[in-house]
């Protein structure tokens, strides 16, 4: 990757973005910033890009979203499948074919959020489930590891439970921060940054501050209505950049 201004620019708009999400919405979309970085880099390089960068922007989201934003029971039941599922994915790194991983996850989220749509408009709270919570956990470190989209799999078992919208971002980031640190070590194994990457790195750490306070500061202004439309909204948007993914790859 040739270091240049335009390269800093749209790195930078595109880790901007991925902080401002995690500020809103306390993370699991930063798939919709990924998308800017394609302009200037392949996928495997934003990926080893990514992985310090995802680590510092949790670190600092944590400032916001503080433990009285987490609700412990369900991260007690998500993270150790997490945990497991990142381990999977980076054995399975090699074998699993990517782009069927993204075309299913991308099938799967729009028959939930479909589900959503035409269902009862009145929100249905509920009951937390341990087995659906070990399943989300597992299947969305998996699809960390091998698709960038662990997203998905977390929503679709948080927003049934109709948390407040501080309890849903600071649960969802809190199980991001442990994630991302968990995978940063097999994702820097299997992409490890090359010089030039380092240089564009450090650019976009400028980025994680600003970023992260605005998102913050748009969560406190929408209500409990606005952010859960807000994330089925932003669901759709990650099926549809997994679905394409996915299906041009196989075209490709």
């Amino acid at each position: 990757m040739e270091v240049t201004v335009t390269t800093i620019l749209i790195a930078f708009a595109g880790v901007f973005l991925i902080c401002f999400m995690k500020g809103a919405f306390g993370g699991g979309f930063s798939i919709v910033g990924i998308p800017l970085l394609s302009f200037v880099m392949d996928p495997v390089t934003a990926g080893g890009l990514l992985a310090p960068l995802f680590i510092a922007m949790d670190l600092f989201a944590l400032r916001y979203w503080k433990p009285s934003t987490w609700s412990k029971p369900d991260l007690v039941l998500l993270l150790p499948g997490l945990v497991i599922g990142i381990g999977l994915g980076y054995l399975l790194f090699r074998v699993l074919d990517h782009r069927a991983v993204a075309i299913v996850m991308a099938v799967v989220t729009l028959i939930f959020v479909g589900l959503w749509f035409f269902g009862d408009p009145k929100q249905i709270i509920r009951p937390r489930s341990t087995p659906k919570a070990v399943a989300a956990g597992l299947a969305s470190g998996v699809t960390t590891m091998v698709a960038h989209s662990g997203g998905p799999p977390l929503a679709m078992y948080m927003l049934p439970l109709g948390l407040s919208k501080e309890v849903y971002a600071g649960t969802t980031s809190l199980f991001f921060t442990v994630g991302n640190a968990t995978k940063a070590v097999p994702r820097l194994l299997l992409v490890r940054p090359a010089g030039n990457v380092w240089i564009v790195m450090a650019a976009c750490l400028l980025a994680i501050p600003s970023g992260v306070w605005l998102g913050w500061r748009l969560h406190g202004r929408l209500d409990q209505q606005q952010i859960y439309r807000a994330c089925y909204g932003l669901l759709v948007v990650t099926a549809l950049k997994l679905l394409w993914d996915g299906v041009s790859g196989y075209l490709a």
